[in-house]
């Protein structure tokens, strides 16, 4: 893990007089909890921390941070089980950490509410832009709450079995009268592409206005993304252009894997 100087983007508070935003770490290493909660508190961060799923889960529940880094591998349940919990008693933005680059441990975590993910070891730096990514993320939605037309104006769209209906206000989606949930960054990534129809938008252009990242490291995130949007709403709604990024496709067009 590199433990860098390098600024990041403004996250915390304090500097606007606005009250400083709560992150809980949860993570059983000593040394990168450390870590990651000294960065974050001087990125403005009120940080708490835990060292088991059990005590993680509890401290989400008293102190209802507005976001949570979550080691995968805990004692007591692991991480995902602490996600399920948390995300069930109140939606939070997660970054999930793992110490597997596997493809199918990371849809798992996406699954059960995580937000994103970052494999071990990983650049501080890096963490702090994800986390501070996700915190305006959900301030953004907020602001879009009782916002004129048409900012928040619903996008409907026709798709194989009906329509797909993507409410901006109420952050909602539906596809042919079921509502489907989506995380809020899968939520952000499918608006932003649905504002784009059979526009093709590079990985690196969507990690830029979904994840306020623009390092192409993280383009592997943008592909499990997608993934996790297809299972959801169909295969059938985005197209993947090979070696340049994807499209979104409402009249179903062929997915290319």
């Amino acid at each position: 893990m590199s433990i860098g100087t390098t600024s990041a983007p403004q996250g915390g508070g304090h500097q606007n007089g606005q009250p400083p935003r709560t992150a809980v770490v949860v993570e059983d290493e000593p040394t990168i909890a450390d870590a990651v909660a000294r960065r974050l508190r001087a990125e403005g961060y009120t940080v708490e921390t835990a060292g088991d799923g059990p005590s993680g889960v509890e401290l989400c529940e008293r102190v209802s941070p507005d976001v949570v880094v979550l080691d995968v591998m805990l004692p007591g349940f692991d991480g995902l089980e602490v996600c399920r919990r948390v995300q069930a008693s109140r939606p939070v933005p997660v970054l999930m950490l793992t110490a597997r680059d596997d493809e199918t441990d990371k849809l798992v975590g996406l699954g059960v509410g995580a937000d994103d993910y970052m494999t071990k070891p990983f650049s501080m730096r890096e963490l702090v832009a994800r986390v501070n990514g996700l915190v305006r993320r959900v301030e953004r939605a907020r602001a879009l709450v009782g916002a004129p037309e048409p900012a928040t104006e619903a996008m409907r769209f026709a798709v194989s079995d009906g329509e797909l209906e993507i409410d901006r206000a109420q952050r909602r989606v539906r596809r042919a009268g079921n509502e489907v949930h989506l995380t809020p960054t899968e939520f952000d990534l499918l608006v932003c592409l649905a504002e784009s129809p059979r526009t093709v938008l590079t990985r690196e252009k969507l990690l830029e206005e979904v994840w306020d990242w623009v390092d192409a490291s993280g383009t592997r995130t943008v592909d499990s993304h997608v993934k996790a949007l297809r299972r959801k709403l169909g295969a059938d709604l985005v197209r993947t252009v090979h070696g340049v990024g994807y499209a979104f496709e409402p009249s179903g067009g062929q997915e290319a894997l």
